[in-house]
């Protein structure tokens, strides 16, 4: 019904104006006694064959729901019940920041693609533990941290810290971002220096907390072979928990569309279906070279079940979905873990 009915509809429609009208009315509709739970038992497979402990958290299924969807965790509640184990907010940045000017956002429904340069556009840190304030589920949430836009790269660290510090009580793991495309410059703190000092840094800052929490590195999928192996040494030195691979890519690969059309459109970070076979290769080459002994978050181009499964097969311990919520529907997320029940 979701492919052939809704999105027709919804894809008439720009996409920032849709998540919008699709947030608004999900929190409407679950407003109404009884939608919640009804939703829930649709949406969830209960089964404790997909139970698996990551990073020293267990998780009820592999299946999460990426970051750039509840930039302000505003709506995590209500999409708990779509059957995710876990949801990651963000990218959150200490101050609150417009991003980068409209449109910026951009669909090419052939090959299930998404083109973005929203430009960590979220309403700040305060304002995101606000609303964590009011979480009423058991769902995990973890927490996407970036520098603002108008914060020197020689600065970053101190927005790093001050997130992670703040966020602490409220999520359940981090993961440090500094490898979204659409921020100017951000990809320089992918350098190895800068990189080990912010990691370093947070790893110190959790030393002094009652608990543990997980701290992961988001990476980018345009990293070359030498780039991925000097990503696995620093998360040696640095002992953080794991990887989510990947980001999007400033790449244009795997696109039907005319390269005038492509020009139109202009920068962002492209996800979806292209990008499906570079990450699931980035995570093999990870998973090999670390003697599949290092926790990945798997995500981009998770469009199937099969797509899902291919992801853990090459090596992550998790998924992440986000341009398949999209294109696919909700029911993406039962038809995932009812194919890996039926493995």
């Amino acid at each position: 019904m979701y492919k052939h009915l809704i999105r027709p509809v919804l894809f008439r429609l720009s996409p920032e104006t849709v998540h919008h009208l699709v947030v608004l009315g999900v929190k409407a509709g679950f407003k109404i006694p009884g939608v919640a739970p009804l939703v829930k038992k649709f949406c969830e497979v209960k089964n404790p064959k997909l139970k698996r402990t990551v990073f020293g958290l267990e998780f009820e299924n592999p299946v999460g729901l990426a970051a750039g969807f509840d930039k302000n965790a505003t709506f995590f509640n209500e999409f708990s019940n779509f059957g995710f184990s876990f949801i990651e907010i963000g990218t959150v940045t200490p101050k609150p920041q417009p991003g980068n000017p409209k449109p910026r956002s951009f669909r090419v429904p052939n090959d299930k693609a998404l083109i973005n340069r929203m430009g960590f556009n979220n309403n700040g840190v305060d304002e995101a533990i606000k609303n964590l304030k009011k979480r009423h589920t058991n769902i995990i949430i973890g927490g996407n941290l970036g520098k603002n836009t108008l914060t020197p790269n020689e600065e970053a660290i101190d927005d790093y810290k001050l997130l992670f510090n703040k966020l602490y009580d409220y999520v359940d793991y981090f993961v440090v971002n500094v490898s979204c495309p659409n921020i100017s410059d951000l990809h320089k703190l992918q350098d190895k220096d800068s990189l080990m000092s912010i990691l370093n840094c947070l790893m110190a800052e959790r030393t002094n907390k009652s608990s543990v929490k997980p701290i992961l590195l988001k990476i980018s999928p345009d990293l070359n072979f030498a780039q991925i192996d000097e990503v696995i040494d620093i998360v040696n030195e640095t002992r953080i928990d794991g990887l989510v691979a990947t980001n999007t890519t400033t790449g244009r690969y795997n696109l039907s569309i005319t390269e005038d059309e492509i020009a139109k459109i202009g920068n962002g970070g492209m996800s979806g279906k292209p990008i499906k076979n570079r990450s699931t290769e980035i995570i093999r080459y990870i998973s090999q070279k670390t003697g599949g002994k290092l926790p990945i978050i798997g995500v981009g181009g998770i469009m199937t079940p099969d797509d899902a499964i291919e992801k853990l097969e090459a090596g992550a311990s998790l998924v992440q979905v986000y341009s398949g919520f999209i294109y696919e529907g909700p029911m993406l997320v039962k038809r995932i873990n009812k194919l890996l029940l039926n493995r």
